[in-house]
């Protein structure tokens, strides 16, 4: 069930309805609402899913009572015998558990990031095809959410949930399943078990939040995925003009295409009353290449840096490594003493964005994506003292319009370079890709195959001038960071209010994609 489809729109209505029509007496079931909805929602997407599903929910959940059970019985236990226990049989009985625990947490780890590799490689490492072996609705971000609960239980920072069924909502609440965000559980799960009544504001803000979200997913990015589409059907039978066009058009359709969906998921749930995380601060805005990535798909983002970023930082084998460094003659040169002390995180940085690039799929050009972009973070720290002092010697301020201007197209050229290797369908493609953009550029020819590619010339006119659109849109938000636009429309008079409605609603209805039969694309991110 897509959520730009007319079978969603009604499945949302008729699920509002009946959450804020639920009976006030039994209001603290109101979540059973949520969680029948996501279910049905889910066995729309096929019945043969459901089981992964409920093995994640499972295993997790009981994984996490069974390492709340070890962490309240040798609370008792300490209380109990507090007078009779030595301080070194207390530290012994903690560190039991703690080994215990760790056991239990790294057997739910196991399991369930290794069914998601093993749908995801298995296809390459055993049959020698390519692809996933089983795309299964929102396994990634289900599974990543789910992990992060059971580490969280590992190390004490919530509580472990009780009852089944509320843990199973936190897992399959269905507006953020296909693509995220990816919720953490001390923020989301009591928004989701909490009785919330109809406030017509925050419906109102919903609304909107979804028809932005449909006009950037149906009128504007499955409207570029035409044209990328017919490139990558066909990559070898054009020249480097087109392939970069393609590649710069693809870094508009993916932001209008994953955003317009987090939109649509943030959207939905805010008319319940539940609040997810941003998951885009216009990241094409960023200075350098880090702060892109804290810009885009911030709920990944913040996971891999929580759960495997400090831990690896943070490890005894990096800050050995830091210490030794230190100690060294080298260490004790200012290049050295900078090196030993920002080499666990950017070893950290590297590690993570190679994780993330396995993540991405079973082929070498996502490996590829990961590496170059850990490999370009990694290198701008340790080399940040030999930057600084170029500029200093160039009399350049950092904090100047021009040079931030500079910095701006920058990143977004090494953030295109990143996409490549996203557009290419192999990593040999993605090789041949970067020698034709620099070898064969020929504007005359780009023209001619440009105006081939399934979009006409006024379809070419509306995205540019969409792209200016956006690009509007995103400075004002960026200058007003803390007020949306949202919420400024919402103070203006009714028919400037219904007028922005009304253009929105036309524009999709003139200009969005529907169907398969007319190039409608699923969304990006729903294949990871």
């Amino acid at each position: 069930m897509s959520y730009t489809s007319i079978k969603f729109l009604i499945f949302v209505t008729v699920t509002i309805l009946v959450y804020f029509l639920f009976p006030k007496k039994w209001k603290e079931y109101k979540w059973t609402v949520l969680l029948l909805a996501s279910y049905v929602f889910y066995l729309f997407a096929g019945i043969q899913y459901v089981g992964f599903i409920l093995f994640t929910t499972a295993s997790t959940f009981f994984g996490a009572l069974w390492m709340d059970k070890m962490s309240r019985s040798t609370k008792d236990y300490l209380r109990e015998h507090k007078a009779e226990l030595s301080r070194d049989e207390k530290k012994k009985r903690k560190e039991r558990t703690k080994r215990n625990k760790r056991l239990v947490v790294a057997l739910v780890l196991v399991l369930n990031f290794g069914i998601l590799a093993f749908l995801k490689y298995a296809k390459v490492l055993f049959m020698g095809g390519t692809g996933d072996l089983l795309v299964v609705l929102g396994i990634s971000f289900y599974t990543f959410q789910s992990m992060g609960y059971i580490i969280d239980i590992y190390r004490d920072t919530v509580p472990a949930q009780r009852n089944f069924f509320k843990f199973a909502l936190f897992v399959s609440f269905f507006p953020q399943i296909v693509q995220g965000p990816i919720g953490i559980y001390s923020s989301l799960a009591e928004q989701l078990y909490k009785p919330h009544s109809f406030d017509y504001d925050r419906f109102r803000q919903g609304f909107l939040l979804i028809l932005w979200g449909l006009f950037k997913k149906m009128a504007i990015a499955d409207n570029a995925n035409i044209a990328i589409k017919a490139v990558t059907d066909h990559y070898q039978a054009y020249g480097g003009t087109t392939l970069l066009f393609t590649v710069i058009l693809y870094a508009f359709q993916l932001y209008m295409d994953f955003s317009g969906g987090i939109d649509i998921s943030r959207g939905v749930a805010q008319i319940f009353g539940i609040d997810m995380m941003e998951n885009f601060r216009r990241p094409y805005f960023s200075k350098d290449i880090s702060e892109y990535w804290r810009r885009w798909h911030i709920s990944l983002g913040n996971w891999f840096k929580t759960y495997l970023f400090y831990p690896l930082a943070m490890s005894n084998l990096f800050l050995t490594v830091s210490k030794n460094i230190k100690k060294s003659k080298f260490g004790s040169t200012k290049a050295g003493a900078h090196i030993a002390k920002v080499l666990p995180t950017s070893f950290a940085s590297f590690i993570v964005f190679f994780m993330v690039g396995v993540w991405h799929g079973a082929n070498w050009k996502y490996v590829a994506f990961g590496v170059y972009n850990g490999g370009i973070i990694m290198l701008a720290v340790l080399m940040k003292p030999v930057f600084e002092s170029v500029l200093k010697k160039l009399h350049i301020n950092p904090a100047c319009a021009p040079y931030t201007v500079f910095r701006i197209i920058r990143t977004f050229i090494l953030v295109l370079v990143g996409y490549v290797f996203d557009v290419a369908p192999t990593f040999e493609e993605s090789m041949m890709t970067f020698r034709l953009i620099f070898t064969d550029q020929n504007l005359r020819v780009g023209y001619g195959e440009i105006s081939e590619l399934g979009l006409s010339k006024v379809a070419l006119i509306y995205l540019a001038l969409c792209a200016v659109f956006i690009f509007i849109v995103s400075v004002v938000q960026e200058r007003h960071a803390s007020t949306t636009i949202r919420s400024a429309l919402i103070k203006k008079p009714a028919i400037v209010r219904w007028g922005v409605v009304y253009i929105a609603i036309m524009a999709i209805l003139i200009f969005g994609v529907y169907g398969s039969g007319f190039n409608a694309a699923d969304f990006v991110y729903a294949q990871f």
